[in-house]
């Protein structure tokens, strides 16, 4: 049975509060984007991509500058272990020599690097200031891995509107520990909050489509694909930037002491800002099931499936737009080839190491079935991992889904043939993992 949610009025132009549900709002037009290849972008976009490409272009990306700069930005000179700094020079060699980066490219990496660095500082002080932080139980958790566009998003959101949950919102992920001179004071707004919204600003003017893609908000619920980047392990590089040397360094190198990374970074965000039980998600955890049985022993795994070449095709299109933050003229054809395998990569991991997650603790879930009835699919996930659904949490859910209708931001066409692959040839390729998990092909997938 599909479950209802109740209607939600929203004020009319005038300010009357004309009866107009948001799930019924008329929603723009699909659109196809036309410009992968050769971005067009609005003057006001532009002047700022001109405005800092002289600092870009003077930008030295190299590990020792990086961490020199993130010194200076906080006095704190403790990164913890210095594995990492082997990983951050692989990513820094791929980004001057593979990435094709513009001079904004080049700046933005800077300053992502030097602030994952910073954060790496502010982690290591806070928990050699508070060593009780690794004490805290990081409990039960609910992982939920899949690759974009298999209903992960939605089910993280739904899950991530119950209160008794805990879950990562976008601009904590980007800061996860806030300086000490940067604290608040009573009634006064966190920093953290202004830098995130800004940062937004110049994504949706720069990408206006994106939202069809992927929605993102300050307090959006967000991947922690973001904190295993300050170990510098993460395929949250290669998904912004063409740098296959460090995808292929990743690939060859065990994960494990990274989401051991990662699951230290929990604990002190526990530590700051409370939670008893986290739900987490990012589709790299589809090649990493060992890992993660081993990193979080007790947690209660979730894995999202759907039609692979449905998949495929609106994966390229979203990792190609993004690109052109870094580059002034992506190429489809040489990333959609990287991420073709890069996808396979995952996929068959997926079937190869699927009976590495507790039978007892581990559901797969079929996009169309949850399609067909979210929140009952969310009650049996929750009655594996033995949570409660309340009347708060299903109440909460609902006014997610009212307030967050799918589509409402509109739809992009997806096609294959950008990026010089053929459906045809696609399905037959992924049909090892189509047969595997029982994901028939989508009508138009990949047209």
């Amino acid at each position: 049975m599909r479950h209802d949610h109740s209607p939600m009025t929203t004020p009319d132009a005038a300010g009357y509060g004309a009866a107009v549900t948001l799930s019924q709002a008329p929603r723009p037009a699909p659109v196809r984007i036309t410009d992968l290849g050769a971005p067009e972008f609005s003057p006001e976009v532009r002047a700022i991509m001109d405005a800092v490409g002289p600092l870009g272009a003077a930008a030295d990306l190299t590990p020792a500058a990086l961490m020199d700069q993130a010194r200076a930005q906080t006095g704190l000179d403790d990164f913890g272990p210095t594995d990492f700094v082997e990983r951050l020079d692989v990513l820094c060699t791929a980004l001057r020599e593979e990435a094709g980066l513009s001079d904004f490219g080049r700046f933005g990496q800077q300053q992502m690097l030097v602030k994952l660095l910073a954060n790496r500082l502010l982690i290591e002080d806070l928990v050699a200031r508070h060593p009780e932080i690794l004490s805290i139980e990081i409990a039960a958790p609910i992982v939920i891995c899949g690759l974009p566009r298999t209903g992960t998003t939605h089910l993280h959101n739904l899950m991530s509107a119950d209160p008794a949950l805990r879950s990562l919102p976008y601009w904590e992920s980007l800061e996860p520990v806030l300086p000490a001179a940067e604290t608040p004071g009573p009634g006064e707004p966190d920093p953290r909050l202004a830098r995130t919204q800004m940062g937004l600003d110049l994504l949706h003017a720069a990408m206006p489509y994106f939202d069809r893609m992927h929605e993102m908000t300050v307090d959006h619920v967000h991947e922690e694909i973001q904190l295993l980047a300050v170990d510098f392990s993460t395929m949250l590089f290669e998904s912004s930037c063409y740098v296959p040397s460090y995808a292929e360094y990743y690939k060859a190198h065990d994960q494990t002491s990274s989401y051991r990374y990662m699951r230290k970074i929990l604990q002190c965000m526990t530590f700051l800002r409370g939670g008893d039980r986290w739900v987490i998600k990012s589709p790299q955890h589809l090649e990493q099931f060992p890992v993660l049985a081993e990193v979080f022993p007790d947690a209660t795994f979730v894995v999202t499936h759907r039609d692979p070449v449905a998949v495929l095709t609106s994966m390229l299109t979203m990792v190609v737009y993004g690109n052109r933050m870094g580059t002034d003229h992506p190429d489809p054809e040489k990333i959609g080839a990287h991420w073709r395998v890069r996808i396979d990569d995952m996929l068959r991991a997926c079937v190869r190491d699927r009976d590495a997650l507790p039978a007892d603790r581990s559901i797969d879930v079929r996009f169309d079935d949850f399609m067909a009835d979210d929140i009952a699919m969310v009650e049996r996930i929750y009655d594996l991992a033995g949570q409660p659904m309340t009347s708060e949490a299903q109440a909460a859910m609902d006014r997610f889904m009212v307030e967050h209708p799918r589509g409402r931001h509109g739809t992009v066409v997806y096609e294959l043939a950008p990026f010089g692959l053929d459906p045809t040839e696609q399905r037959a390729a992924l049909a090892y993992y189509a047969d595997r998990f029982g994901v028939g092909a989508e009508p138009g997938a990949g047209g």
